[in-house]
């Protein structure tokens, strides 16, 4: 799932539709979302949710696998975009990422990396680099239910942070795990 349904406050508005990178910002999250080896990419818009939508469909990244949905309770914060993403899982899901519309620089080598740590009978997993952990998180079949749940703008952060040690944490290649664009300062020149 790609979490796309922000405001972009402190960037000034608009920010998933800020120019980067010869595209849209987005443009580079959907990138990472459908490199990963996954069924379907379910983007959740919210803010600015017709031109996010129509920013989403013109991406060069998108295939027949995007599920767009909307978040007509955005304004929440993240818990409402989760869980409209949530009730859009099909039954059966072994597993959903969890990718940030304002972080466009994801490594792809992370993916198979937390998938090998679920698989292998962790119920998520999340990157890490120099110590701090970054996303996107992945999280196992056992925990989606509890996405349906979420309220507020924490995310899914209290359900990772419940997990304690059972978080599996991997090292990613580079810092584009923790890299997020939140003011027009952090764009590239």
């Amino acid at each position: 799932m790609v979490l796309a349904a922000g405001a972009g406050s402190r960037f000034g508005g608009r920010k998933l539709l800020a120019t980067y990178a010869g595209g849209v910002l987005l443009d580079a999250a959907l990138a990472a979302a459908f490199a990963a080896p996954v069924g379907r990419v379910i983007v959740v818009t919210g803010a600015d949710g017709e031109a996010v939508a129509a920013a989403v469909r013109a991406s060069p990244a998108v295939d027949e696998r995007l599920a767009l949905v909307h978040a007509e309770d955005h304004a929440e914060g993240m818990g409402a975009s989760l869980r409209r993403a949530a009730a859009e899982l099909s039954p059966g899901c072994a597993g959903v990422f969890v990718f940030l519309g304002d972080m466009p620089r994801i490594p792809h080598a992370v993916f198979a990396l937390l998938i090998e740590a679920v698989r292998a009978g962790a119920p998520a997993a999340a990157p890490v680099f120099q110590g701090q952990r970054g996303h996107p998180a992945l999280l196992g079949a056992a925990l989606l239910p509890q996405l349906l749940t979420l309220t507020g703008d924490a995310g899914a952060r209290a359900i990772l942070k419940a997990l304690g040690d059972r978080l599996i944490l991997v090292e990613a290649p580079d810092d584009g795990v923790l890299f997020d664009v939140d003011e027009r300062g952090d764009l590239p020149a």
